[in-house]
């Protein structure tokens, strides 16, 4: 019987076919775009779309062409977060289990989003809230417009500004006075405000911003690909770390990345005044 490789389980993700969104591809595979396409609702998650995103970010680690992942919304919004009468409403005929069951699906989204070895880059024009101000947040980049609005809302629905990982993540990107308020108030956070606070990578033209978006994501993607997936597993590992913890790891992180042929191929190229082929290994 022959031996399983780690290549066997990977597999090309360029034919995906999405059930409750948009995923279309670059030609070579490399650029995946998910689009909310729920325009005339301001591109809302309900409780197909949230499970089948989960899935997918969960499986992307087994993806042989996807090397970044760009997240975008349709019709000049970006997400206006959970349904009002697909998932508002059921959860407040739901016992405490199936409660549970629910936010806990919603942060595996999150912790999907984090896990996948891909960057994300989110496109956010328009509106952004409550659930979708989470899935931005749970990005790697963030391109906003000035036209872009983005709010945690879950306080004006009488609850907590805690879910989905907001009361840990929001202060890591914007500091926790910042966060507190937004999280406790509701209020819409304007795009100049996120972008000084460090919300936002760059702010774009509404009709600018998507195509600014792939492009970021083109250049992770033809960059050193594997040495982008280090960065991200060590930004989300250092967290819970103290300074020894980080330096050793960080020590051996890049002792890794120096043994693979993207670092000789840098190199070589370097010496021979060209620009260098990143291939991921």
């Amino acid at each position: 019987m022959a031996e399983l490789s780690m290549k066997d389980h990977k597999r090309p993700f360029k034919d995906y076919v999405a059930r409750h969104f948009k995923w279309s591809c670059s030609e070579d595979g490399r650029v995946a775009t998910i689009t909310l396409n729920r325009p005339e609702k301001k591109n809302p998650l309900t409780f197909d779309s949230y499970a089948e995103l989960r899935d997918l970010f969960h499986n992307l680690k087994y993806a042989s062409d996807v090397r970044t992942v760009v997240m975008a919304g349709e019709g000049g919004n970006f997400c206006s977060g959970g349904d009002v009468f697909e998932i508002i409403e059921p959860l407040t005929n739901m016992s405490m289990p199936e409660l549970l069951e629910f936010t806990r699906m919603t942060g595996d989204l999150v912790k999907a989003m984090r896990r996948a070895p891909q960057p994300v880059v989110s496109a956010i024009d328009g509106f952004c809230a409550g659930a979708g101000a989470m899935v931005a947040l749970a990005s790697d980049f963030r391109l906003g417009t000035p036209e872009t609005k983005t709010a945690y809302l879950f306080t004006r629905v009488g609850l907590a500004g805690a879910d989905m990982g907001a009361c840990g993540l929001l202060p890591r990107v914007i500091g926790q006075g910042r966060a507190t308020e937004l999280l406790m108030s509701g209020r819409v956070m304007s795009a100049d405000e996120g972008f000084a606070w460090g919300f936002f990578n760059a702010l774009h033209p509404a009709a600018e911003v998507l195509a600014e978006a792939q492009k970021l994501a083109r250049n992770l993607a033809d960059g050193p690909w594997f040495a982008h997936t280090v960065t991200k597993t060590m930004l989300n590992q250092e967290w819970a770390m103290g300074i020894e913890e980080m330096i050793e790891s960080e020590a051996q992180a890049q002792a890794i990345c120096m043994m693979t042929g993207d670092f000789r191929r840098a190199f070589e190229a370097f010496a021979a005044k060209q620009k260098p082929r990143f291939e991921g290994n």
